[in-house]
């Protein structure tokens, strides 16, 4: 593992001991480990796939069990990430208050409960929706743990691009709880979510690149300009609207799921090139305005996946 100069804030510089932890607030901050907000966007890649997958509605038992299935193993590796990246969290405004920073958990805690759901979340999937589901939510876990925090963050300013690769998973498990196999239609949508989250991610960056400065982290934003990032940002795009386009040919899809990937893949497109041509044209801090694209990001995943569950009964 690469490990920069920094330290921990020690947790009783931030005003937290072991005799002042509320029950209810370390029953929250447990919960903050698993980072929720992240995993709801998981599962708008996962249940959706799973009506694609069905050409119907799934079992609801299945869809019940698939998602409760992915929080604990998405919740594992962000948890075991927060372990890992706690020093470098400490030195950032924006992970200041993760539990492992303010104390509320010891790293100890944090490394137990991570490991303890990563297994439990494994056999899970493996007695419950099937043993493929189980290997492909396990093999996420391990890339974003060991591939993206262990190995990539810290050395690479491509950290987010194949690092990205454990958010695509979902869209295979999604298919294959419901299949037992994985199909091409899954892999065009693994490929959508790959090309997405680089583009996704890099807005964010360049707002808080002063914060992976200060860590050390070698995001792109931190290593290279905004012209440079923005031009990026607008190959990934035409690269994954193009990608989302390729489901109707293939007999996957109809028109329903095609009109919204056009649309909003064209406004995406549209936002990708304004923020390129303010970048280039020199402007800086808020007039930037590179989280329009951010927000738009979450806003299009969720269309183009209700897209792919409603397709199926449009056909």
């Amino acid at each position: 593992m690469c490990v920069t100069a920094v330290e921990s804030r020690p947790a009783a510089v931030l005003g937290t001991s072991p005799g002042h932890r509320p029950f209810g607030a370390r029953v929250m901050a447990f919960v903050a480990l698993t980072k929720p907000r992240i995993i709801e966007l998981l599962l708008i890649t996962t249940v959706p796939v799973m009506f694609l997958a069905e050409q119907g509605v799934p079992s609801l038992w299945l869809v019940l069990v698939t998602c409760f299935g992915g929080y604990l193993s998405a919740g594992g590796a962000n948890a075991l990430n927060m372990y890992i990246d706690r020093d470098i969290d400490a030195l950032m405004d924006r992970t200041s208050q993760r539990p492992l920073v303010t104390g509320m958990v010891s790293p100890r805690e944090c490394l137990a409960f991570g490991l303890t759901l990563a297994v439990v979340s494994t056999l899970f999937f493996g007695l419950l929706v099937n043993w493929l589901s189980a290997a492909l939510s396990l093999g996420a876990l391990l890339f974003y743990v060991v591939v993206y925090t262990m190995l990539l963050k810290r050395r690479t300013a491509q950290n987010i691009v194949w690092g990205g690769i454990a958010g695509c998973m979902p869209v295979l498990i999604g298919w294959s709880s419901v299949t037992n196999e994985v199909s091409w239609a899954a892999v065009v949508l693994f490929l959508v979510i790959f090309f997405w989250t680089p583009p996704h991610y890099w807005p964010l960056s360049m707002k808080v690149k002063d914060d992976y400065a200060r860590a050390g982290v070698p995001m792109l934003p931190v290593v290279a300009g905004n012209k440079a990032v923005a031009t990026q940002i607008v190959l990934y795009s035409w690269v994954m609207v193009a990608v989302s386009l390729l489901l109707t040919p293939m007999g996957y899809t109809g028109w329903f799921y095609t009109s919204v990937a056009l649309v909003s893949g064209g406004w995406w497109l549209w936002e990708a090139h304004a923020l390129h041509a303010r970048a280039k044209a020199g402007v800086t801090g808020a007039k930037l305005k590179e989280m329009r694209l951010f927000h738009w990001s979450i806003t299009y995943v969720s269309l183009l996946f209700v897209a792919v569950a409603v397709d199926p009964f449009l056909r």
